[in-house]
């Protein structure tokens, strides 16, 4: 046995029998070896210190299968973010953010070694899953249900990138946008001719102009504004939101955007014209939709004006249920704007190609179904009318014990609405004690509902979230919109991000801290989140959607030019397949569009393994509070390709 004091430098050395443990020749040799390793290990730490720091300034190869297609990293922000002008600090290539692609300039193939996803045919260019007209064939023509919402089976989801058409081009920036867009993004002429007498939409050279026109305001979308403006206040904040149904290219809600209203714009996916897309081309928000047998995608309340000009919607048919679902969506003391048939029928009755008779009966069945909802009739004055929601439904249930028509909905969710049927029952307003009170609370004028806590929050009917809590998120996503845009500085560059999508917008931080830039949100609430906050978004101000993201949005391709996605993935592991979610973001997502994702940094390694495989360039970020938070950032590009002209393959080039 060796004694407590026998020396072992090493895990097969043994002392020589010759020497002894007190030799002075022995300690000699001991004390060479002993320090011959701890030079050789000091050594080896310092050089390996050195491999890992040149290796990227910081960054961790996270994917070695995908390094021959693009850099995988994740990347250290300097302390000083003003100074962070991309992903990149030392020795990693940075994200080039800018949009600078020619539309000829396509003779570059990128090739990657993960999973590739191929270009779908150029037939699907302008393709939306839900909203596929064969397969609406399949479904009832009554009340226009085969227009909705019908999604695709799993079989049937396309494992392919929806290509751009060939010449597609970076849109105008805004404002330049709302009065052109270029014919080879949107290629239809036939509104140019079906809409001619009627200023909708131009055609001229390579590209497309819209003097504003409609079918009911002809001298332009902001002098039948100007009519409204006469009739109701547009100016002092008090209408912050509207819906406008049918809404045909959008100018109504482009020209109010001028006037601080934010408008939800949506019609129904045309056989033959891309409306909704017209508008998302100019940088309006929209989305496609239409009144038939389910609810519209938004919550209660959400609503400070609704309009419709000719949308050819039955209102006072079907038991007046779509009259009872702008109600639903109105706020209280909101206004309802009629122009077009039955109103002034007396003066266009012979135009509209109808008799006087069936327009005076038509427009008795409006006026019965509205005051069976309680509204009073505000105003008719020339072609518009403009009927007004009450603030609280105390004398409406007096009313109610008489008529009968139509009664209250029995228990319900008024803020349940995706696939979710309308009904012909009135839904109930929040309890108030005395007739001045607004049901539900009053909100403040814009600007100063943004911020102020909305009363959804304050009233206490959403579990688990205070005003703390609110006040707490808002100085959150200021602080992380500002670190997104150290990253990516194009994000504060006006002009460059039009139309933005926050795919889990929780209470709208995110779209909150952008409100100063010449851009517009999209916020959608995922169906499957915790707490539905949709409704809190519309108390802010700002507009949303429902949305379940294992299905594809109603939205056109290359509708949005920048996607913001926080928690989306875990929020739906194990509920839908990761690529199929990432293949419908590259179907929204323009070409050089951007994406920011905020997950675990787990997660983002799987995002970016298929990210690679849609040819996007990509980079792995660390948080903004440091390096040591397992949520990590991925900033994303999809790079600029387009489906092949007539005759050639298809190219693809790195932006």
């Amino acid at each position: 046995m060796a004694s407590p004091n026998q020396q072992y430098h090493g895990a097969t050395f043994k002392p020589h029998k010759h020497f002894a443990a007190n030799s002075p020749f022995f300690f000699k040799k001991t004390n060479l070896y002993t320090l011959a390793l701890l030079l050789f290990l000091c050594t080896f730490s310092y050089l390996f210190g050195v491999w890992r720091h040149e290796g990227g300034g910081g960054v961790l190869s996270v994917n070695k299968s995908a390094a021959t297609a693009t850099t995988n990293t994740i990347v250290s922000i300097p302390c000083n973010p003003s100074k962070a002008t991309t992903a990149a600090t030392r020795g990693g290539k940075p994200l080039d953010f800018s949009s600078h692609h020619k539309a000829d300039d396509l003779d570059f193939t990128l090739t990657s070694e993960v999973k590739s996803y191929p270009s779908c045919n150029v037939n699907f260019s302008e393709y939306t899953p839900c909203e596929d007209a064969k397969r609406s064939l399949r479904f009832k023509r009554h009340q226009l249900i085969y227009r909705e919402r019908h999604c695709p089976e799993k079989h049937e989801i396309l494992k392919c990138r929806i290509p751009a058409p060939h010449g597609y081009k970076n849109p105008f920036k805004w404002p330049a946008s709302r009065d052109f867009a270029w014919y080879n993004n949107v290629p239809h002429k036939h509104l140019t001719v079906e809409k001619a007498g009627q200023n909708w939409i131009r055609f001229a050279g390579d590209r497309f102009r819209f003097p504003g026109g409609g079918t009911m305001f002809p001298n332009g979308a902001d002098a039948y504004i100007d009519d409204i403006g006469r009739l109701i206040n547009l100016k002092d904040g008090s209408i912050r939101t509207a819906i406008d149904t049918g809404c045909g290219v959008a100018s109504w809600g482009a020209y109010l955007l001028s006037r601080n209203i934010l408008t939800m714009s949506f019609a129904p996916r045309d056989t033959h014209e891309a409306q909704v897309q017209f508008a998302l081309e100019r940088g309006v928000p929209a989305l496609i939709g239409i009144l038939a047998s389910k609810r519209l995608p938004y919550p209660s309340r959400a609503f400070d004006m609704a309009h419709c000009s000719r949308c050819l919607i039955p209102w006072a048919e079907s038991g007046g249920q779509y009259l009872i679902e702008v109600d639903r969506v109105l706020r209280p003391g909101g206004y309802w704007v009629l122009s077009g048939p039955p109103i002034n029928w007396k003066k266009h009755w012979k135009g509209w190609e109808r008799t006087k008779d069936d327009l005076k009966d038509e427009q008795m069945k409006i006026e019965a179904v509205a005051k069976s909802l309680c509204w009073r009739k505000f105003v008719e004055k020339g072609d518009i009318a403009i009927w007004q929601k009450p603030i609280n439904h105390l004398n409406c249930k007096v009313n109610r014990k008489i008529t009968q028509n139509p009664y209250f909905c029995p228990a319900q969710d008024p803020e349940k609405a995706w696939y979710t049927n309308m009904e012909t029952c009135l839904t109930h307003l929040p309890e108030v004690s005395n007739k001045e009170d607004v049901a539900g609370g009053e909100l403040p004028k814009w600007p100063e509902r943004l911020n102020a806590v909305p009363p959804r929050i304050s009233r206490g009917t959403l579990e688990g979230i205070t005003a703390e809590t609110f006040q707490k998120d808002t100085a959150l996503w200021n602080r992380r919109v500002s670190y997104y845009k150290a990253v990516n500085n194009q994000l504060e560059q006006a002009g460059r991000y039009r139309n933005i999508l926050d795919m889990n917008a929780y209470l709208g931080g995110f779209a909150a801290a952008l409100t100063e830039d010449p851009l517009w949100v999209m916020n959608v609430v995922p169906i499957q989140a915790k707490v539905n906050t949709l409704g809190v978004i519309y108390e802010r101000g700002l507009i949303g959607t429902y949305q379940d993201w294992c299905e594809a949005m109603s939205t056109y391709p290359r509708t949005y030019d920048l996607i913001h996605a926080d928690s989306v993935f875990s929020l739906y592991d194990g509920r839908c397949e990761m690529e199929d979610i990432l293949l419908e973001m590259d179907r929204i997502l323009r070409p050089e569009g951007s994406v920011i994702f905020r997950d675990d940094v787990d997660v983002l390694v799987k995002i970016k393994k298929i990210s690679d495989g849609l040819n996007w360039d990509s980079q792995i970020v660390d948080h903004e509070d440091g390096p040591h938070q397992r949520e990590k950032l991925l900033f994303a590009i999809k790079t600029y390709w387009t489906a092949p002209a007539e005759g050639r393959h298809e190219s693809t080039r790195s932006s």
